[in-house]
Formats: C-alpha cells, sequence, structure tokens
C-alpha cells in the first residue's frame, strides 16, 4: 500500500468537491426586439452558467450580466469552461455563494446598445427586463442582480433604476458615466468632426446597402449617438452631435448628458430604493477614465445613506474581470 501524506489526501478532496461549472444555451424568440430599424436579428441567445456538483439544486441567486460594447452571450458560448464567466461562477461556489448567471446578447449594427430603448436601434431594455428576465423564471424569494461592464454596467445601472422592483441589487464594472470628463474629449475628436452627412446616411441604411466608417471611434460615436438622441418620429434615424458645418450641437450633446448615469443620481433621490445594493467599480488605471464617473455616482449615493460602495481595481478598464464581477457578487449578497 502506498502511503500519502493526510495533506495531500486533503487536497484531493478539495479539488473533486471544486464546483465546475455547467453551461445551458437558450434560444430568446426576441419578441420585443422584433422589427426593429436596423434590421438585426431578433432572435438572439442566452449562455447560462451553474456550479455543477452535489449542491446544484441548491438555492442560487440569478445575475443578469450585460457584456460592455461589442461583447455578447456568443462570449461565454465558445469559451465554454474555460470562459472567464465559468471561472467566476466556480470561484463563487467555493466560497459557498452559488448563482446562475445568464449572458446576455444586446448587439446593434453598431456594436452595442448599451441596453436602452432607443427608436434608432430597437427595445433593448425590455428585451433584459421583459423578454430574459421571465424566460429564466427566478423564484419570488429569489435576488436577481443585473450586472455589466463598460457599455453594460451603464445598462445594468439604467435598468436598476428603472425597473426597480425587478432589481434587487446592481454590480457595475467600469460603467460609461460622468460624460462630459469621460465621453467629450472622445466625441470631439477630428474622426469625429470628420463624418459627413453622407456618412451618417450610409450608416443608418437598409440591410445589405449600409456602410460604417473605418475609424472604429466613429463607429463607436455613431452607435451612441443612436442610442442616446434618436430622431423623434424617424425610426432608425438618430441626431449628430455636428451640423452640415461640422459646428457642435450643444442639444445634442444634452441629450447624451440627460442619460448619464451621474446626471441621473444627481437629479432624481429616488435613482435607487433604500432596499437596493450598488457595487461600483472601476480600475485604476482606466484609459477610458470610467472609474472618475464611478466614483463621482458612489459619493453622491453615499450622501444619501445607500446601500452602496466603491471599489477601485488595479489595471486597466477590461483588465481582470472575474475577480471584478466576483467581488461584487459578494458584496451585494452578504448579509446585512
Amino acid at each position: 500500500m502506498i502511503w500519502l501524506p493526510r495533506w495531500f489526501l486533503l487536497l484531493l478532496a478539495c479539488a473533486a468537491n471544486a464546483a465546475a461549472a455547467r453551461l445551458e444555451v437558450l434560444d430568446v424568440p426576441g419578441a420585443t426586439l422584433r422589427g426593429n430599424p436596423l434590421g438585426d436579428p431578433a432572435q438572439r441567445r442566452v449562455a447560462i452558467v451553474t456550479p455543477d456538483d452535489a449542491k446544484a439544486n441548491a438555492a442560487k441567486a440569478l445575475v443578469i450580466y450585460l457584456p460592455g460594447w461589442g461583447g455578447s452571450s456568443e462570449d461565454a458560448i465558445s469559451g465554454g469552461s474555460s470562459s472567464w464567466f465559468a471561472g467566476a461562477v466556480e470561484e463563487l461556489a467555493r466560497a459557498g455563494i452559488r448563482v446562475r448567471l445568464a449572458v446576455v446578447d444586446g448587439r446593434s449594427r453598431y456594436g452595442g446598445s448599451q441596453f436602452l430603448n432607443s427608436s434608432a436601434t430597437g427595445r433593448y431594455a425590455d428585451y433584459v427586463a421583459d423578454e430574459i428576465l421571465p424566460l429564466l423564471k427566478p423564484e419570488p424569494a429569489q435576488r436577481s442582480i443585473i450586472a455589466g461592464h463598460s457599455s453594460g454596467a451603464y445598462g445594468a445601472l439604467l435598468l436598476a433604476s428603472s425597473r426597480r422592483e425587478l432589481f434587487h441589487a446592481v454590480v457595475a464594472l467600469s460603467p460609461d458615466s460622468d460624460f462630459e470628463v469621460t465621453h467629450k474629449p472622445l466625441v470631439q475628436q477630428p474622426a469625429i468632426r470628420a463624418v459627413k452627412p453622407d456618412d451618417l446616411e450610409a450608416a443608418v441604411a437598409p440591410v445589405g446597402k449600409a456602410r460604417l466608417p473605418e475609424d472604429g471611434m466613429a463607429r463607436l460615436v455613431l452607435g451612441l449617438c443612436a442610442n442616446y438622441a434618436p430622431s423623434e418620429g424617424k425610426p432608425g434615424r438618430f441626431e449628430w452631435l455636428y451640423d452640415a458645418r461640422g459646428e457642435w450641437r450643444q442639444d445634442v450633446w444634452q441629450r447624451w448628458l440627460d442619460l448619464d448615469p451621474l446626471t441621473l443620481v444627481k437629479r432624481r433621490k429616488d435613482a435607487f430604493t433604500p432596499e437596493q445594493r450598488i457595487y461600483l467599480d472601476g480600475a485604476e488605471h482606466d484609459e477610458f477614465g470610467a472609474n472618475i464617473g464611478a466614483r463621482k455616482i458612489h459619493e453622491v449615493l453615499r450622501e444619501r445613506k445607500s446601500a452602496v460602495t466603491f471599489s477601485e481595481s488595479p489595471g486597466h478598464h477590461s483588465d481582470h474581470l472575474q475577480k471584478r464581477l466576483v467581488r461584487g457578487v459578494k458584496w451585494v449578497l452578504e448579509k446585512r
């Protein structure tokens, strides 16, 4: 008989009991996205990652995760058990916290939807709240958390505020916010000023004929304008930040500011309920400055005695997302 030290046997036991992750893929009909003005696919997939262990039937909190610009559920599906989403579920399970993590596809022609309802892109807020959430059938007593990164964290904050009865908590990692500081320098770059009326017409053209600018920042700002400043009564169209002469349009920029989460919490003392828990996160060296807005939102909410915290992580905008999500979910689920 081979003798093995006790510490080695304990290590083997822990490894055997470690919670692996199981991936389930659901087709979402997309009734809320049907007939969207861009002709983007209505039917999409949601990736659901859960612990696959002996306690798989234990009560789980539901975490709906909204990816950043250009990301989607397909990232979790293609990564399978090797994705960082699976890693987050496993890490939480090892800490005794079992969650169902549902990763959503909110892409549009431009790359992202900000998870807003816009007549220029589609009803992406309704898609999450009225279609994805009921499909997952959370139990009445189960906590539903809306989480996301970057554009997805922006959407998570606005959904947690506008659908307060549905989401008990929000985990916002590097959320788009404080647009005057973080976004204005981007939208005043030469590549954005160089976008002409013909470029705008090409961008909103029907499927198969549409053409987007080659410059990545110009494509991003086009998409953000479509989400923040849709043209009233003109499906698929939106107001651009510059007029035909290249002059800045402050009225359009104000529409952006009106949808800035920092503006929202400053204007509305009831932006979140006292019962909601709000986890805000920023990266120390965020190249987009998202940590600045997250910290300011935290300061406003903290003064109102909200259940809020802010954590600044090392690295850049998209670094260490697994650890950051795990830390946020742990905080919003901890006992008070």
